[in-house]
């Protein structure tokens, strides 16, 4: 997920000192001037409110009466089926890739991609956009310049002089709206039927639309999601977390379409069907994740998301704990935002049960028991009895082990079966390349799954702290840039 908006003053570092930690847990104080512009009159802080006093409340009551055993037990019962759903669910079939002949009838695709001082990945990017293997014809490559103040508008100018379907729009300073106001206003000027959007440092594999756009051929089916990997693999501690974060991801995906459940988009690498973005009004421009926001309308509007393994999107990691914190911060309020604003079409059903049970289930795992956790640890310690809501944690954590390693291992088995192909295709390739075809160990998989598995808990405070900041802190558009080094992992990781 990239940034919804952008600070005027960009001078965010990723070695900024732990006061920034904290800063996004303190109260406003009468003097404080928030940057940006209040976000549809703060109601989701009232909601916030609401939400937090329930869980808290709601954790407490089940302490204090019998009857809260039998609400614990019921709920894990209801989870433990869908947890069987859900791992004997099998994904579907990856469908063949565009041939040469359907190359000419094939949909037009609109690339957009809103950069703001992206001077060290842009070049690379935009060269790599203008050479996919697809018809140049039929797709056009936008790059929104969002006011950038470094070499970004001068590299662009001159990668526009050289591929025919670059086209570089420029917004003013003081242009509203962040990347999903720069999306929507490209949107118009866009011809694609389907529009697909990447970060800035995104780093796109060459056949990509011939092997993503098969799957529009589903009426229904309103978008696809490519999984993201990490361009800067190297030994740094947060970036092999993140590698196993991923992993899981895209198990997480893959078998939540699988049960008829939500697919979800992740920001870079996601195709959205132009028919079913439009009937969704576009991105939108309150929230500070517009792929998740735009996750949820699309499923109420009844369009499908899907997920796609192989090829993957690669994209830096961030390497320092500061970082990871701010973008962590701002992806778990963007999620949490989704359901203070679409609460009321989720009960009533307006996604199908199927999908409103999943959104349930993950609704509890993501955000009530990090949030009832805290309760939950004060009631047990005060009446010296166990966490009441240990049940769930026990049904929850193997799976996430278990979905990062069998998340490990269809990467490395689909992988593998793409560096076959190509070396099939390409002797020699295979000849310079005697490294393809292996595979991982099982038993480096299973460690890499620990470490990641212990890495996730940094959730766990992230959400509390969120869900309880944002009901007391009013929310303003307020954005710190993650910053893009375009280096190789040698040098951008610790």
């Amino acid at each position: 997920m990239q940034e919804s908006s952008w600070p005027e003053n960009d001078s965010y570092s990723e070695l900024e000192s732990l006061n920034s930690l904290l800063a996004d847990l303190s109260p406003l104080s009468d003097s404080e001037e928030p940057s940006g512009e209040p976000i549809r009159n703060d109601y989701r802080r009232r909601k916030a409110a609401v939400a937090l006093v329930m869980i808290w409340s709601g954790t407490i009551a089940l302490h204090m009466f019998t009857w809260g055993y039998w609400v614990v037990l019921g709920l894990t019962t209801l989870m433990g089926i869908h947890a069987v759903r859900f791992l004997f669910a099998r994904p579907g079939m990856i469908p063949e890739p565009l041939s040469d002949e359907e190359l000419a009838t094939s949909p037009l695709v609109s690339i957009m991609v809103a950069a703001k001082n992206e001077e060290a990945v842009i070049s690379r990017l935009v060269k790599t956009l203008c050479d996919l293997d697809y018809p140049s014809c039929r797709y056009e490559v936008w790059i929104i310049d969002d006011n950038s103040t470094d070499r970004t508008p001068i590299l662009l100018e001159q990668l526009a002089k050289q591929y025919k379907q670059l086209r570089v729009f420029r917004r003013p300073k003081g242009a509203g709206g962040g990347k999903s106001g720069a999306l929507n206003q490209v949107l118009p000027l866009a011809k694609g039927d389907i529009i697909a959007v990447f970060d800035a440092d995104a780093q796109v594999p060459a056949d990509l639309l011939r092997r993503v756009l098969p799957l529009f051929k589903r009426p229904n089916l309103g978008a696809v999601q490519v999984r993201k990997a990490i361009s800067n693999v190297s030994n740094n501690a947060w970036i092999r977390g993140q590698v196993a974060e991923m992993a899981l991801d895209s198990f997480l995906q893959q078998q939540r379409i699988a049960i008829g459940g939500i697919g979800e988009l992740r920001g870079n690498g996601q195709f959205v069907r132009r028919q079913a973005l439009e009937d969704c009004g576009g991105w939108n421009e309150e929230t500070i994740t517009d792929d998740l926001d735009l996750t949820f309308r699309l499923h109420l509007k009844r369009w499908d998301i899907d997920f796609m393994l192989v090829p993957a999107v690669e994209e830096e990691g961030v390497t320092r704990a500061i970082a990871l914190w701010h973008q962590r911060n701002r992806w778990a309020e963007g999620g949490y935002q989704r359901y203070l604003d679409y609460w009321q079409p989720i009960v009533r059903n307006r996604m199908g049960p199927l999908k409103t049970l999943d959104l349930f289930v993950f609704w509890i795992i993501q955000y009530v028991m990090p949030t009832a956790m805290v309760p939950d640890l004060l009631m047990a310690v005060l009446r010296s009895r166990p966490m009441l809501l240990t049940p769930i944690s026990g049904i929850t954590l193997p799976i996430f082990v278990y979905g990062m390693v069998v998340g490990l291992r269809r990467i490395q088995k689909n992988q593998q079966a793409r560096s076959i192909a190509s070396a099939d295709a390409n002797p020699a390739q295979s000849m310079a390349n005697p490294g393809v075809g292996n595979n991982l160990s099982l038993l480096k998989t299973l460690f890499q799954s620990l470490y990641g598995f212990i890495y996730m808990f940094h959730w766990l405070p992230i959400v509390a702290s969120m869900t309880a900041r944002i009901a007391i802190r009013p929310k303003r558009l307020k954005w710190i840039k993650t910053v893009h080094h375009g280096a190789s992992p040698d040098l951008v990781a610790e």
